[in-house]
């Protein structure tokens, strides 16, 4: 990247913030948000999103994310509905980002940049890097993120025997990106 005094958007956008596919994208916000509405009342208040940054690792300044949460609350809520915490995540994706720019699914870039999302999710559960996914790590993703199944290996090792076509007790990457076009309807 060139340093020459001016603000340049990084090329390469980051895919740990918003995947490519709308469709993927959308479920991914929702499960996201569905995570950090502890209480399950359908908004996310300042002290829950405080909670969740910080089980993931960062501290944000209470009183910076009070006036950043409350600008996107609507009157007479209690904290963000789901469209306010989409409106709060693409305004920082916009910012920070550069924004969505054009989306076309056909497109051979398209394909290719779901591929690498795909790619880059995969390798958030596979651990160790062998190009599997066992129970061991699905369970270790699981408590991470605070979900309920992370608790019981029972329950993540049918999760893996859901996906697993081959039967080898473990999920591949072919399984894995099977299982995400399944779960995702296409926008």
């Amino acid at each position: 990247m060139e340093s020459n005094g001016e603000n340049k958007k990084v090329e390469r956008q980051s895919s740990s913030f918003r995947l490519r596919s709308p469709s993927l994208n959308a479920l991914r916000l929702q499960r996201i948000f569905d995570l950090f509405d502890k209480n399950g009342d359908g908004f996310i208040t300042v002290d829950e999103l405080s909670q969740a940054l910080s089980r993931l690792g960062l501290d944000a300044d209470l009183s910076d994310l009070k006036s950043t949460v409350e600008s996107c609350i609507q009157p007479g809520n209690t904290g963000l509905n789901f469209d306010d915490f989409s409106s709060l995540h693409k305004t920082l994706d916009d910012s920070f980002f550069g924004g969505a720019g054009e989306y076309d699914e056909s497109s051979p870039e398209s394909a290719a940049a779901e591929e690498s999302d795909l790619v880059e999710a995969f390798k958030v559960f596979d651990e160790n890097g062998d190009g599997f996914i066992s129970a061991r790590e699905l369970q270790a993703v699981l408590k991470k993120l605070g979900l309920p199944e992370g608790g019981e290996m029972e329950r993540v090792e049918k999760m893996i025997v859901s996906v697993d076509r081959n039967h080898d007790g473990r999920v591949d990457f072919f399984e894995f990106k099977n299982m995400m076009r399944t779960v995702v309807i296409p926008s």
